[in-house]
Formats: C-alpha cells, structure tokens, sequence
C-alpha cells in the first residue's frame, strides 16, 4: 500500500471564537499532532457574516514561522480574489523564507456572497475556469522565467520578474472533480491533486477520469499526488461518532476509521487533510489511528 501521512485543516473561522480563542485553538491541536502529520491547511475565505475569521496567506506566513517542522498550504485559494502574478510572488516569498515548506492550492473560487461583499465580479463557471488557467500559467511562468510575459484571455503580465524565483520546486494542488473542466486542469498542469468528502468508490471514479485526462495529452499520471479531504469523526464509544446528512465523513472507531483510510490509500491517495471536530477527537485520533500508518 501506498505510504500515508496527514495533514490537520486548521479551524478558519467558528461562531463561538474570537480570533484569539481561535488562535489558541489551533495551537493546542498543532501541538497535539505526532510524527503522523506533515502539513497544516487553511481554507481561503474573507468572511463568513459576522464571524472573526482567518485570512489564509497572512495566516500561513505565521504559521510557517511558528511551526518549523510542517509545511503548510491553501485548500485552496479561490483565484480571483489575488492578482495571479502577486499570488506568484507572495508565496515564492514565503517559500523563501520558510527553507521552501509550502504548498500552493488553487480553486475556481464559488463563494458568491464573498464576491459581492468585497467587490469582486463574479463571472460564470466557465469563465472563472478559464481564469483559473491563465492563474496558473502566470505563476508557473514567473517562477521559472525571468523576464515572464503572457497573455491569456483574462489575466496578463509583461516582463514580469519573480525574484528571488523558487529554488525548489512549489507544489501546485488544484483541488476539485469537475470531469470536463477541472480535472483536465489537474491532468495538464497538477503536482498534487485534492478531492473531498466523498466515498471509496466516487474517489475511483473521479481517478479514472482524471487518468483518461492525462492519457490524452501523454502525462504519466503516477506524476501527480493523490490526496483526499474530509472530516474525520472517530469514537470507541457510537454516541460520540457524528456524521453528516450530506457530506461524506470517515467515521466510527479506530478499527472503522483505518480500515477506511487504508482503502482509500489503495487507490494510491499519499496525503489525507482532514477537519476534526474538537481536540478530544484529535487526541483520540492521534493515539488509537494514526500508529498504523507510521
């Protein structure tokens, strides 16, 4: 079986937390986390009402600071909210100054609300598509060319300069299932790959699609890394197990929750980020789940 590590999703935002109760509530799981766990994750939103709530950029740049021994990462930055080439700089900055330690999600962006809230156009589906394309051509541009020039149907630089540019390679994570539209950008221009929330069986799915992606345009798909998203929710005692009516949670006791991982790590997912409820099922997880896969 593939080898397995995880990554911890940070909590963003929660309704009953000031940003320094969540703050402290982040610090208290990292330093719950062992040898199992590599990375750190931060979703990107600017608001949810009212609720204090992280940035996703600044926050990483703390964080890489404070936690030397993980790398840390997006899932993901919704792509119209950054001028592209400004993202490219910003995070070949922070991959400067963390001894190269982060990882790059990029998304589509969705949240609609957000958009309207902060003054951002918020175009069709397949426009926000195709700017996610030009996002990741200009940074990949910037960060080996010098000077880098392109223009693509939404986003353009001309003799731009990215320096210093990265001295080892960023992983670029694009993160969704869309058969037509995202997948095929997985397959062109992915490092890592992230799907979320779902099953064994739509995960294979996804893959096969995502392969016959890459067959076409003659990429070797071993190229790209697997990984998977989701809650984890794990109890010896049932009461305490929660699930979602919609969302597809790893759930049950250890013995239920590894052996799920395990079949999951089958399809060849190297890395899984998951959101744990609250720090007793953190520890729960550290202690009766995690030992198997070190």
């Amino acid at each position: 079986m593939t080898i397995i590590d995880f990554g911890l999703m940070l909590r963003q935002n929660d309704p009953d937390y000031s940003v320094s109760e969540l703050i402290d509530y982040n610090q208290r799981c990292i330093q719950a986390l062992t040898s199992g766990f590599t990375t750190l994750w931060l979703e990107d939103h600017l608001q949810v009402g009212a609720v204090d709530a992280l940035e996703c950029l600044t926050t990483l740049s703390y964080l890489a600071a404070q936690y030397p021994r993980f790398n840390v990462g997006s899932l993901v930055l919704a792509q119209s909210y950054r001028n592209p080439a400004l993202v490219a700089k910003m995070v070949a900055n922070l991959h400067a100054l963390s001894g190269g330690r982060v990882i790059l999600g990029l998304g589509a962006g969705w949240k609609e609300d957000e958009y309207i809230s902060y003054g951002y156009p918020f175009p069709s589906l397949k426009t926000r598509m195709e700017q996610l394309e030009d996002t990741i051509q200009i940074i990949r541009s910037l960060w080996t060319t010098r000077p880098a020039t392109f223009a693509g149907r939404h986003y353009h630089i001309q003799n731009a300069y990215c320096v210093p540019q990265p001295a080892s390679t960023i992983p670029l994570l694009i993160g969704g299932g869309g058969e037509q539209r995202t997948l095929a950008l997985v397959a062109r221009y992915a490092d890592w790959w992230n799907f979320n929330s779902c099953t064994v069986e739509q995960y294979a799915h996804k893959l096969s699609i995502l392969k016959q992606h890459c067959a076409r345009i003659g990429r070797n798909p071993d190229e790209i890394k697997l990984t998977y998203l989701s809650t984890i929710s794990v109890s010896e005692d049932p009461a305490k197990v929660q699930r979602h009516p919609q969302k597809h949670y790893i759930v049950g006791n250890s013995a239920e929750v590894t052996r799920e991982i395990e079949q999951f790590g089958q399809l060849g997912i190297s890395h899984f980020m998951f959101r744990i409820p609250n720090l007793e099922t953190l520890e729960h997880f550290v202690a009766r789940v995690v030992p198997h896969f070190i």
